[in-house]
């Protein structure tokens, strides 16, 4: 079994990382203008009686007139915080809030998390009950056993809506899936494998409970706490454990694990041995799931067992037991159907999607947003990728169906294909192209230049480059002073990125003398001119370790301007033959996403380059998995009104024809009809009018200003600018470019130096 290396991160980065720009990782936004008095009057008074009314004479109409049906509540008290223990409820807010951004990130479900300063399990359940009308879900997180158990309980029957306490069912649902498919793929029977569970929390009980309405019989099941195997002749069990009691003369985990099909470990770290591995049944299924250190390691199984199906809690090996993959679109699927309740015939029906949808081949519009990877059901893969952007588009339906069909929802769906696509628009595409990106970089380990070394953004961006196993990166910096950024943000130990500066002589001499035999005939430089260039830019100096075969790739940017950074790189490479040169940004923005060309380069390009951008925009497009469909931008639309800037366009539109494309395309028209599709009814003639997903600019200026609008004031995600038609794979990051910023051009300019032939003309 193949490890993999997991991304890491200094304490002192992660407290900045919450603390930047904003404090904390959650706002809240209207979704409604608040720029005039009209607006204001029907947001609150007098308008906002009208709904106050409707909903008084109708409670249920508070789905349709509030934010109820998408608002989930993130719960806890903080009794039982990750592995930490009992911490208090404040000290829980930052997970609460992580779970709030999940539950958006994967399932665009909004999300407030409260947090219970109370370890009476009365007290939490009235808080609840008294503010549970604002949600249409409830989500219950970190609440230490038995108290959850009650909690959750009494919640069920009072409340109609869904109460869900994560880490019971949300780790059955997934471990269920997972278990179901190692079952079909060691060819075992459930209704007569031998299953050992160690630990008797939550989890564990919630576990069980699946399991047993999946099939396996209660005596079949045999569950470990802290004093050894639940049996019947114990006295000191709680109701809940005593329902897992069995008759067995075992009474520990060596006894209990002899001729055991399965063992399920929701417990503590090394707490299963190679010897007890030894003496399960043949092709043994061992979910050791405890976190952040498993009941046993996957190379110690290995060594004793090669039959074994092995899953863990972690994301550095296959097969990764995540709650992730079940809850946000479990209670996407309740909330889409008004649900009362998550029942178990919705926890089975999401269960049974996870477990099929491993079983599937992965179609090739996966294989690209997971970067190529095609993983095929087997031992090595019972369970999909928490990346896998099909999991919003399957779950849900079947959550939905199973609520529907069970008679707990208050809503029906009547077109579950049309429901299914309407899922897939959620998600937010640049998150699965830049996962396509990394998974395929990770692979090929290209060495990427840093160019600004010295500067911290980059510099964290290299680290976490390398630590995230995206590739080799290299710093143009001095050793000193990189040392001393690195202890400033708590990274002092363990440095082990290679550091490279013009004290180098044999490099420096050999950057000279290309530059050299380059300039000095096109500019008249003498060899002290490109000797002090090299030794003076880094830019330069890293523009030629790629010109020069010593790296693959290079980022710059963030310590100078674009235009700064682009003259020096142009020095050393030329464009890629045949290809105009140009910047392209990526800009999504509500699960749309744009191209906007040019934003960089050319100020006012000629109809002939406009037409040459929008081919070589199209080619660049497809590698990021997108069907080009491409609008010419202008004040007109059609020819009105026709001025000589219209005809600048439409001259441009004009020479793409003569080229016989193979992509759809039309202008000039006006960015409106380009993007929203109210706007077909008009002009029926044309494809593209409400389809466009690139935008080809009249010049740099109207191009860099709308991305910046877009991206300041309207909150859209903008990844970019892509250096495109450069003869060699660079990316220049714009001034005060975020660390994530730097490290998604980095992985984008590795992608680059592996998917284009930059020799070759296109």
């Amino acid at each position: 079994m193949k490890k993999n290396k997991i991304e890491h991160y200094s304490d002192k980065e992660a407290l900045e990382f919450h603390n930047t720009n904003k404090s904390g990782k959650i706002e809240i936004n209207s979704s409604k203008p608040m720029t005039t008095k009209r607006d204001l009057a029907l947001a609150y008074s007098p308008g906002v009686a009208a709904p106050v009314k409707a909903i008084y004479k109708n409670p249920e109409l508070a789905y349709d007139y509030t934010t109820k049906g998408n608002l989930v509540a993130v719960i806890s008290n903080g009794s039982a915080i990750l592995g930490l223990g009992n911490l208090g409820a404040i000290a829980s807010k930052p997970v609460m809030e992580g779970k709030a951004v999940l539950f958006k990130r994967f399932a665009d479900i909004d999300s407030i998390d409260l947090e219970i300063d109370s370890n009476d399990p009365e007290e939490i359940i009235n808080s609840i009950k008294n503010f549970s009308k604002s949600f249409g879900g409830i989500n219950l997180e970190d609440i230490a056993a038995p108290d959850c158990f009650i909690i959750e309980e009494k919640l069920k029957k009072i409340l109609d809506i869904p109460v869900f306490h994560d880490d019971q069912h949300g780790t059955a649902i997934i471990t269920c899936a997972a278990l179901v498919n190692a079952i079909d793929i060691t060819k075992k029977d459930i209704k007569k494998i031998k299953i050992v569970v160690n630990g008797a929390g939550a989890s564990a009980m919630a576990c069980v409970d699946l399991i047993k309405k999946k099939g396996v019989p209660q005596k079949n099941i045999t569950m470990i706490d802290r004093r050894g195997v639940i049996h019947k002749k114990r006295s000191d069990l709680n109701k809940w454990k005593k329902s897992h009691s069995i008759e067995t003369n075992c009474r520990t985990l060596s006894d209990a694990i002899k001729n055991a099909d399965v063992f399920l470990g929701l417990s503590s770290a090394g707490v299963l041995k190679k010897d007890m591995i030894k003496k399960m049944s043949k092709k043994p299924i061992i979910f050791a799931c405890a976190n952040p250190d498993p009941e046993i390691i996957p190379e110690d199984v290995e060594d004793v067992r090669d039959d074994a199906i092995i899953a863990t809690g972690r994301s550095d090996y296959p097969n990764q037991v995540n709650n992730l993959i079940g809850f946000p679109y479990i209670f996407r699927g309740a909330l889409d159907v008004r649900a009362k309740t998550i029942n178990d015939e919705m926890k089975i029906a999401a269960a049974d999607a996870i477990a099929s949808l491993a079983r599937e081949r992965v179609p090739d519009e996966v294989a690209a947003a997971m970067g190529g990877e095609r993983p095929k059901y087997g031992k090595d893969y019972i369970i999909p990728s928490t990346f896998d952007p099909r999991l919003i588009s399957v779950i849900p339906v079947a959550v939905a169906k199973a609520a529907i069909k069970s008679g707990v929802a208050r809503k029906k769906i009547e077109n579950f294909e049309l429901y299914s696509e309407q899922l897939k628009q959620r998600l937010d595409p640049s998150v699965t192209i830049m996962q396509g990106i990394n998974s395929q970089i990770k692979k090929t380990q290209k060495r990427v230049v840093f160019a600004d070394g010295e500067d911290e953004n980059n510099l964290k961006a290299a680290i976490a480059f390398k630590n995230s196993g995206l590739g080799v990166p290299i710093l143009v910096a001095k050793e000193d002073i990189v040392k001393k950024k690195l202890k400033e943000i708590g990274y002092s130990e363990n440095f082990n990125i290679k550091i490279v500066n013009s004290k180098n002589k044999d490099l420096r001499d050999k950057y000279s003398n290309f530059i050299f035999s380059k300039l000095h005939r096109k500019e008249g430089l003498l060899e002290r001119d490109c000797d002090k260039m090299v030794r003076n830019d880094r830019v330069v100096w890293a523009s030629c370790m790629v010109e020069c075969g010593d790296a693959d790739a290079m980022v710059t940017g963030n310590t100078r301007r674009y235009s700064s950074s682009l003259k020096k790189i142009t020095k050393v490479i030329d464009s890629r033959p045949g290809e105009i040169m140009f910047g392209l940004n990526m800009v999504v923005n509500k699960g749309k996403t744009v191209f906007i060309a040019d934003t960089t380069v050319h100020e006012y390009p000629s109809s002939k380059e406009l037409a040459e951008i929008a081919k070589s925009s199209a080619r660049v497009v497809r590698l990021f998995g997108f069907d080009p469909k491409i609008a010419f931008l202008s004040h007109s639309t059609f020819g009105q009104p026709i001025t000589s800037r219209t005809k600048h366009i439409r001259d441009a539109v004009d020479i793409l024809k003569e080229m016989k494309v193979d992509f759809k395309f039309d202008g000039d028209m006006q960015p409106d009809v380009a993007l929203d599709d109210t706007y077909k009814e008009l002009y029926p003639f044309s494809e593209i009018v409400g389809n466009a997903n690139v935008l080809i600019m009249p010049g740099q200026h109207s191009a860099a200003i709308s991305y910046k609008i877009m991206k300041t004031l309207g909150g859209a995600k903008v990844i970019g600018p892509l250096l495109i038609g450069l003869g060699q794979a660079i990316e220049i990051c714009p001034l005060r470019s975020s660390t994530s910023d730097i490290l998604n051009l980095a992985s984008v300019a590795a992608y680059s130096a592996g998917v284009i032939n930059y020799g070759k003309k296109n």
